[in-house]
């Protein structure tokens, strides 16, 4: 996605990709715009605010946000499941919780914007590298399912688009907290 704002509604193809894999990516970029928007400005202590000092912090999603599509790298791009090792690199992230707001606590926003950046890049290498029929291509999807990888990457960005909505949730509530109006 071109990131002009006059461009900011068009999925369209994108450089250097094929057509189809253009637009899925033209789709994931402005997710990810639109979750860089809905954090921008926030200090640490906001980052890790918790509603009534439970669930998961806005850290906490964005961390997560960034081992979700980690893993799908390795999963469609290696064709092949995480090891035990890396599993154990993205847990924290990926199972969230109270483990891992102990665990990612205390990190400014430039620390989630620099692994989000990180992540996205390795993404784009990857699909720069294949071809639309790619998307088609069907593997098993846990233990009673099948999924192509046009699902796998559109998952990605739908998991993201979710805890962008909660993301938003969590900072009205803060607004609120802080006008005394809860």
């Amino acid at each position: 996605m071109q990131s002009t704002e006059g461009k900011r509604f068009i999925i369209e193809e994108n450089a250097g990709f094929t057509p189809t894999i253009g637009r899925l990516l033209s789709m994931m970029e402005y997710t990810r715009l639109t979750t860089l928007e809905a954090v921008n400005g926030l200090t640490i202590k906001e980052l890790d605010y918790r509603i009534d000092g439970k669930g998961n912090s806005i850290g906490c999603l964005l961390y997560h946000m960034a081992c979700v599509e980690e893993v799908y790298q390795i999963i469609t791009f290696e064709e092949r499941d995480p090891t035990e090792e890396e599993l154990l690199t993205l847990e924290v992230g990926l199972s969230l919780g109270g483990n891992a707001h102990q665990k990612i606590y205390g990190r400014g926003i430039e620390f989630y914007k620099e692994r989000l950046n990180l992540v996205r890049e390795r993404t784009l290498e990857g699909f720069k590298i294949k071809e639309d029929s790619w998307l088609d291509e069907v593997s098993p999807f846990g233990p009673n399912h099948s999924a192509n990888n046009y699902f796998r990457w559109f998952h990605v960005f739908e998991d993201e688009l979710n805890h962008r909505g909660q993301i938003r949730l969590i900072r009205k509530h803060m607004e609120r907290k802080e006008e005394g109006s809860l």
